[in-house]
């Protein structure tokens, strides 16, 4: 999209020159007469660079530079001058002016200190896309077959422009997928916008994603960029996309589609190259069935699919995770602890239904509280208060945490899982005798154990 510059100086003359000038070179010139004028458009639409005049009527270039790099202070500033001195240049550069020009105008200086400034704010952007990449440099961890599965599916659509779908319960890490498919794209010199579709307000989401102008609802006091404008050559994550309201949904398949909006309160269409992950904890196919999510809306974002499997479908890599964490937690200042083997294979029996993320809270939580270097067994079990496997664990599979300590939902679908496991060993894995036994249609339990993640070979 062209960038718009905003030119403010007094001499009409200056303004019909720069104007050209600017459509010459491919951008959009915004020209205003006066300061007061000037700080008007900003606060009305979005600026990519000013052109701003020191002697003028009203207020002067000085006074609107300190009003502007206070209110916008990521926005480059070029002063432009017939009477500069070095004294009033120095105080420019010191209160946030990228560049200083005396008139008469010369048109490669003018053109080339344009660039500049628009390169230095594509720099910053980078770098702190760097910084944050040097930071957090997104990893899965694991050796299971589970996520060497994982890996691989990364591998594969990450390169592409694929729109993706990561599903699973809260705390697997579907954001880390996201962070991960962004590393290895072709896009990662942009960066990954994210959104978290249950955090926004219905009233706000609309504003939050499209942005909007000055006064287009109360509150609106300047125009704003929204997370799609944004994310322009690069990726938007949707996360949490089956709590986002029906009425948004319609917006944004519209958008999807054609890749173009327009602003809350505007009317010029913007257009945008931006390549969408979303994700969910939620049964996408049931909320489409209660009349909660659109169908077409599910299939344009389900164009890959990515299952993020749970924590206890992939034990054995808890001990690679717990090292994993306590170094992390090492370079934060809480020490390196290290855990005792029968202390590792308690957790590994435990059911974690809130799968990695309680995982990592849990070993943060004996790294501070625990005194002793090598945290043990009898520790472990203290804080998970987690008796040890009795006769009633089910075999092949680890055993589950009280039911006292999650909640109602996942309750309910532990013990669903418990007992459709219990009956299926019973009958040796005949889905037609536990059906028949259960009162249930054969499809109905057929669908009931691919909800629950329940893989046993069919005896029939």
């Amino acid at each position: 999209m062209p960038k718009k510059i905003l030119v403010i100086d007094d001499e009409k003359s200056i303004l019909q020159s720069l104007a050209g000038i600017l459509s010459d070179e491919g951008f959009i010139p915004v020209c205003v007469d006066s300061a007061e004028e000037g700080l008007e458009r900003l606060n009305s639409e979005v600026i990519d660079l000013v052109l701003l005049d020191i002697w003028m009527p009203g207020m002067d270039g000085i006074e609107a530079l300190k009003l502007i790099k206070a209110e916008y202070p990521e926005l480059q500033v070029i002063m432009i001058s017939g009477h500069g001195t070095i004294e009033t240049a120095v105080q420019a550069t010191k209160i946030g002016a990228f560049d200083f020009i005396e008139k008469p105008l010369s048109y490669d200086k003018i053109v080339l200190a344009i660039k500049n400034g628009l390169r230095f704010s594509s720099l910053e952007t980078d770098n702190l896309i760097l910084r944050q990449k040097v930071s957090h440099k997104p990893t899965l961890t694991g050796n299971s077959q589970a996520i060497k599965t994982l890996k691989q599916q990364i591998e594969r659509v990450a390169p592409t422009d694929a729109w993706v779908l990561i599903r699973g319960e809260h705390g697997t890490g579907k954001e880390l997928v996201a962070q991960t498919i962004h590393r290895l794209s072709n896009r990662n010199i942009k960066p990954m916008v994210e959104v978290n579709c249950a955090a926004i307000p219905e009233e706000l989401i609309e504003s939050e994603l499209f942005g909007h102008e000055k006064g287009s609802f109360t509150g609106a006091h300047a125009s704003k960029r929204g997370k799609f404008d944004q994310a322009d050559g690069g990726m938007l994550f949707l996360d949490e996309i089956g709590d986002m309201s029906t009425k948004t949904q319609a917006k944004i398949l519209r958008i999807l589609q054609e890749q173009t909006f327009e602003r809350v309160g505007g009317n010029q269409t913007i257009q945008v190259d931006v390549r969408v992950l979303a994700a969910t904890n939620k049964n996408l196919e049931e909320e489409i069935a209660a009349g909660n999510f659109r169908a077409d809306l599910f299939w344009r974002l389900n164009v890959v699919p990515i299952h993020m499997p749970l924590l206890r479908e992939r034990v054995e890599d808890i001990p690679l995770l717990v090292v994993d964490f306590i170094e992390d937690l090492s370079h934060k200042g809480l020490g390196k602890k290290s855990f005792t083997d029968e202390a590792l294979a308690l957790m590994m029996r435990h059911g974690w239904p809130g799968n990695v993320r309680e995982l990592r809270n849990f070993v943060e939580r004996l790294v501070i509280m625990c005194p002793s270097e090598e945290i043990d067994a009898k520790t472990v079990e203290q804080y998970l208060h987690q008796p040890s496997p009795g006769p009633d664990t089910l075999p092949g599979r680890p055993a589950l945490a009280p039911y006292r300590k999650q909640n109602f939902k996942e309750a309910k679908r532990e013990f669903e899982r418990d007992y459709l496991i219990g009956k299926l060993q019973a009958n040796k894995g005949n889905i037609s005798q536990t059906a028949e036994m259960l009162g249930m249609e054969r499809s109905h339990l057929h669908k009931k154990l691919k909800a629950l993640h329940i893989e046993l070979s069919e005896t029939d």
